[in-house]
């Protein structure tokens, strides 16, 4: 039998040295203006990092999952930075429709849009653009490319496909156990 040597191999002196080097990194990278979290924008060719800061407001405004992190966002949105690449209508659709979104918000808030600090307010203003084109576009792609991301399915308690298990028949289809018993 093989005996496991539970002691740490790291001490107080190793994590303070790590602690000394991370935060000055951290002090300069935010001192720049970067951040961790808006780094992911950064790596786009035709859509402005501002531009997808916007869409992931949106993205998060209108399908608002407040158990979900940003990065399930960002893979659903990511996207479109290609697709504006490949047409030229696309891009100019959801950047004119960001524009569109932020002046409705400075003409309200004196802010744009991902600036807007209340997720009411920024809904009052999805609610006055939910009839264009823009809108209808973001809407629709993001039910496929936000829920259709395998890793979100048990968040949402999905099994997934059941076809290759037999069906809904066979796998849990009469398994009600929250209705009382007759």
């Amino acid at each position: 039998m093989r005996e496991v040597d539970r002691r740490s191999k790291y001490d107080r002196r190793v994590f303070l040295k790590g602690a000394a080097t991370a935060v000055p990194t951290v002090a300069i990278a935010t001192s720049a203006g970067l951040t961790v979290s808006d780094a992911w924008a950064g790596d786009a060719t035709t859509l402005t990092p501002a531009t997808l800061k916007t869409l992931l407001k949106v993205a998060r405004d209108i399908y608002p999952h407040d158990f979900l992190g940003d990065s399930y966002y960002i893979t659903a949105i990511q996207p479109w930075d290609g697709k504006a690449a490949k047409d030229p209508a696309t891009k100019s659709l959801i950047t004119d429709g960001v524009a569109r979104l932020d002046k409705e918000a400075n003409d309200r808030h004196k802010t744009p849009y991902a600036q807007v600090a209340w997720e009411n307010d920024r809904v009052a203003l999805l609610q006055r653009i939910e009839t264009t084109d823009f809108f209808q576009k973001v809407r629709g792609d993001l039910i496929v490319s936000l829920y259709n991301q395998k890793e979100l399915w048990p968040k949402f308690g999905y099994e997934g496909s059941s076809a290759e298990h037999g069906g809904y028949i066979k796998r849990g289809f009469a398994d009600i156990d929250w209705l009382p018993k007759a």
